[in-house]
């Protein structure tokens, strides 16, 4: 599955992407403030993710162009939730923020869930230290549960308090003409 947004392309990782996939997820930076990812990030942690049988949509790398070619700046994700639905999961490299990165493949993949997958909702958290998130969720149209959780934070050894959103997409009206290209 691939989701061509304006400036990104959205696609599956490959098992040669580890290399640089490790590098831009293992910094302190991203990890800190995701749930499942360990500390330090390995060679071996970007492999065995790439390697891994998960929904088609749960790691999408994000690559945008360069002066230097194309590289992976972050990723995105849909995951089943236990008996709950989908959750929007994301991270972008440090040196990529304030460029709209987040937003935009985020964006994308809302789409792609609305008119592909046929999503009734989806729900994100984003950890309280980390309010640029929020904002990006804010920009997407996710409203705030009320709920806040204590979830997990591999990589700091420590739960961490989650503020939690939803978007609902069955009552949306779809964009004019679509913004998003998906190729097989």
């Amino acid at each position: 599955m691939f989701v061509r947004t304006k400036r990104l392309t959205l696609r599956p990782g490959w098992i040669e992407d580890a290399p640089e996939l490790a590098r831009a997820i293992g910094q302190w930076d991203v990890v800190k403030n995701l749930s499942r990812a360990p500390w330090p990030y390995t060679l071996g942690h970007a492999e065995q993710f790439l390697s891994s049988e998960r929904v088609p949509s749960e790691g999408l790398m994000i690559v945008a162009p360069q002066d230097e070619g194309a590289r992976i700046v972050g990723c995105v994700g849909l995951r089943p939730i236990a008996g709950s639905g989908w959750e929007l999961v994301y991270w972008i490299v440090p040196d990529c923020h304030g460029r709209g990165y987040a937003t935009e493949a985020a964006g994308g993949l809302i789409e792609f869930a609305r008119e592909v997958l046929r999503l009734p909702q989806i729900e994100a958290g984003f950890h309280v230290e980390n309010p640029a998130s929020g904002r990006v969720l804010q920009k997407l149209g996710f409203e705030p549960t009320g709920e806040r959780r204590i979830s997990p934070c591999l990589a700091r050894g420590e739960p961490v308090e989650t503020i939690r959103l939803r978007k609902v997409l069955k009552d949306e009206a779809a964009p004019g003409p679509c913004s998003i290209r998906i190729a097989a």
